[in-house]
């Protein structure tokens, strides 16, 4: 970026010189740097709302991390919560994104109508080609929160599988496991478990895995909303 930075200001300079006409080439040497300066301090902007997406990635991660080891439905439910939160903040950042990002594109075609900014001039590259970086950041982003969703989603089924076990003394099969993570009812599983040690002792196992069951398809699902932004 900053050897575009710096070719563009090159040019400009050179179209100064070279033309014989003094006035004119410091016009465009003057409309190209502060014109940079404009678009770099808007790419600068950019850039702190990505290190904002950053922050927001590492919080959800941290989360799902703690997620793994709760054992109780109201602590499920408020990390639930704030991983809603984030991930709705996660949205409105990406979407904030994508419009400043339109705003440039626009920015750049109007661009070339300044003197010595016109298409293929250096000024031009260096704007296009930071844009154009730009929009692949905020591709780059959303799918590391789509490799999330996904993390998410597999080691769930590891977490039920681990309850399971642990309730019943047995590893479920397929097909049971596939049942208990579509519908998150768990009691039929937990028939005989709770037959032979109350109803009591079993109902925070089965509060936890409804509660962590609302809590994926639902994190999940604004996950996977994300792919809207484009």
């Amino acid at each position: 970026m900053n050897d575009l930075l710096t070719e563009s200001f090159e040019i400009s300079r050179g179209q100064g010189q070279g033309g014989g006409d003094v006035e004119l080439g410091a016009y465009a040497l003057n409309s190209g740097e502060l014109g940079l300066d404009f678009f770099f301090k808007k790419v600068q902007d950019l850039d702190k709302q990505y290190a904002k997406l950053d922050r927001l990635l590492g919080k959800l991660q941290e989360a799902h991390e703690e997620s793994k080891s709760v054992t109780k439905a109201p602590s499920m439910k408020n990390i639930k919560q704030r991983m809603e939160q984030d991930v709705d903040e996660v949205k409105k950042t990406a979407h904030h994104i994508k419009t400043k990002l339109e705003e440039l594109d626009k920015e750049n075609l109007a661009n070339r109508q300044k003197p010595g900014c016109g298409k293929g001039s250096g000024v031009d590259r260096s704007r296009t080609a930071t844009t154009i970086s730009m929009k692949k950041k905020l591709k780059d982003k959303m799918a590391e929160f789509q490799i999330l969703r996904e993390a998410i989603h597999r080691e769930y089924r590891e977490v039920v599988e681990r309850r399971v076990f642990t309730v019943t003394g047995t590893r479920a099969d397929e097909e049971t496991i596939e049942r208990l993570i579509e519908s998150g009812d768990s009691e039929h599983i937990f028939k005989k478990a709770i037959q032979e040690q109350g109803r009591g002792q079993i109902m925070d196992t089965l509060a936890e895995i409804q509660e962590r069951h609302d809590a994926v398809r639902d994190v999940e699902r604004k996950l996977l909303d994300l792919n809207q932004v484009f």
